[in-house]
């Protein structure tokens, strides 16, 4: 790893600016309908559950990432291949994210711009950043965090006297019953964003006070949390179910909607600018995660050699993840988060856990039992 080192608030923006990441651009929740928020509010305690594995482990190994704690835990080869596997599902989420955004842009603004033109673009921006090092991309984020709350005071103050908030929307609560909300919270909300705070397993190293990772880790989730749960009633309130839940976008829905005195409208512009910092720290820290990883297990000292052929996979991978963007959606709704989020977000790290428990407990009695010895 690189001889980064980072404070608590770094750690804390960073953590906001990757969990809102793409969480607000699509319609997260929108399969428990009116009762999006409630599904969200719900993957935020899962998260923030899920997340207590991954300090826990932090906690035994405070001092290297995933990919290294990984192999005392299983073995050298066992680990070796779990690493790998982890490796390989950062940079699918990245190519995932990166699919995201260029499919926004270049259904919005750039309509005759090919989607491979705007990736380009971004993941070179990504690969530059990885090369300045995670320090670096830090504090951009903390410069990012006040424009993006700023876009967002003003955003909401513009939304609210529009007029466009209708809270009727948002009745009859629970409508259809738990089903659909247990159903969106298990499918969806629990992995996406919040089970995604795996990715930092191989960033919390970095952090110079470990005393406060956890606190840091817990606030900046609760509070990416509120914000994305925010969103949600602001765009089914402004928008109603239908829209709602048909919207690829909901977001850029409810902001185009915006109209004061006739003079200001199509703020557009506000929704673009998010969304190319959120998809930049989100694809950064992803893919950071997978280079510094294959740095890790293949011996690399010089991790920066790894970003470009690992950015153009990213790259090709975004491409032809899906022929299309409904394809594309729909994978990630009924097939990434069986085969994938909760196998490398929940089972795999539970399981990690409970061998290194199980191992520093042993330990633990070996050293009670020499010190009686020895005196």
């Amino acid at each position: 790893m690189e001889s980064a080192k980072i404070n608590a608030y770094q750690l804390f923006v960073v953590i906001v600016l990757f969990e809102m990441g793409s969480a607000i651009l699509v319609g997260l929740g929108s399969g428990a309908k009116q009762d999006a928020w409630i599904a969200i509010l719900l993957g935020l305690g899962g998260g923030l559950a899920v997340f207590l594995i991954y300090y826990q482990l932090y906690k035994y190994y405070q001092d290297i990432p995933l990919t290294s704690y990984v192999q005392k835990i299983a073995g050298k080869w066992i680990g070796r291949m779990i690493g790998v596997s982890y490796i390989i599902y950062f940079l699918y989420c990245a190519a995932r994210v990166l699919r995201d955004f260029g499919e926004l842009l270049a259904s919005t603004i750039y309509t005759a711009t090919p989607l491979i033109v705007i990736n380009c673009l971004m993941i070179f921006t990504i690969i530059y950043g990885i090369h300045k090092g995670f320090e670096v991309i830090a504090r951009v984020g903390e410069l990012f965090f006040i424009v993006i709350y700023m876009m967002a005071f003003v955003g909401f103050g513009l939304i609210m006297f529009s007029g466009l908030i209708h809270l009727e929307n948002l009745r009859p609560v629970l409508e259809n019953g738990l089903k659909p909300v247990l159903s969106t919270f298990l499918t969806e909300t629990i992995n996406f964003p919040f089970g995604e705070m795996v990715v930092f397993t191989m960033i919390l190293p970095y952090l110079n006070d470990s005393k406060k990772a956890k606190w840091v880790c817990l606030g900046g989730m609760i509070l990416s949390g509120i914000n994305i749960t925010i969103t949600a009633v602001i765009n089914v309130a402004a928008l109603g179910t239908a829209i709602f839940t048909r919207a690829n976008f909901p977001l850029l829905s409810t902001i185009s909607r915006i109209q004061l005195a006739n003079f200001i409208e199509r703020l557009d512009v506000l929704f673009m600018l998010y969304l190319v910092i959120g998809g930049f720290f989100k694809i950064s820290i992803f893919f950071y995660a997978a280079v510094a990883g294959a740095a890790d297990i293949f011996g690399f000292k010089n991790y920066t050699k790894l970003s470009f052929p690992m950015g153009a996979l990213v790259l090709f991978t975004s491409i032809t993840i899906a022929s299309n963007f409904a394809e594309h959606i729909k994978e990630g709704l009924q097939v990434v988060p069986i085969y994938l989020h909760w196998p490398f977000q929940i089972l795999i790290p539970s399981f990690l856990l409970m061998i290194a428990f199980f191992r520093n407990r042993k330990k633990k009695e070996e050293k009670s039992k020499k010190l009686p010895m020895e005196e």
